[in-house]
């Protein structure tokens, strides 16, 4: 039997990243039992360093910057089933037309597009956010937990 090594290089792969991610997101789904509890109540404690992309062009956080943790519990859930099960195909559609028009940036002058720079530019960029929103689903779990009054709880 092949056994793996969880070497340098497979801790930074992405799909260490996206099991990261989707363990966060469980272990939030689990511990909040009410999220209706959440409404209203901002994601405080929310002081992180931001995520240094080597990434050209990482996205700021000003997506997240207007949320409730009600808000981020709903988001971080979405992309979860969304890495899990797939995107629906009305959504791969109006994807596929913004890619189209997108992939037309990174061609170069005789009409060939470099995808292999293209790749690893989405590849980074996915990593970036994927490390942000595992950050999120912790975040608001340890949060909900100082709500409802268990802090003691496991970590």
């Amino acid at each position: 039997m092949l056994q793996i090594t969880d070497s340098y290089n497979q801790k930074h792969s992405l799909l260490h990243a996206m099991n990261r991610f989707i363990g966060a997101v469980n272990n939030m789904d689990q511990t909040v039992m009410v999220p209706s509890l959440l409404r209203d109540v901002p994601l405080e404690g929310d002081k992180e360093e931001p995520l240094h992309s080597h990434c050209k062009g990482a996205a700021d956080n000003s997506y997240f910057s207007h949320r409730d943790m009600h808000g981020y519990y709903v988001l971080l859930k979405s992309i979860r089933n969304d890495i899990e099960w797939g995107v629906l195909q009305g959504e791969d559609r109006k994807k596929d037309k913004l890619a189209k028009v997108d992939l037309g940036r990174g061609e170069d002058g005789d009409g060939e597009e470099d995808l292999e720079k293209l790749f690893h530019y989405h590849l980074c960029g996915l990593h970036t956010v994927l490390g942000k929103l595992t950050r999120k689903a912790n975040l608001l779990t340890n949060r909900y937990k100082e709500e409802i009054g268990f802090a003691s709880w496991g970590h």
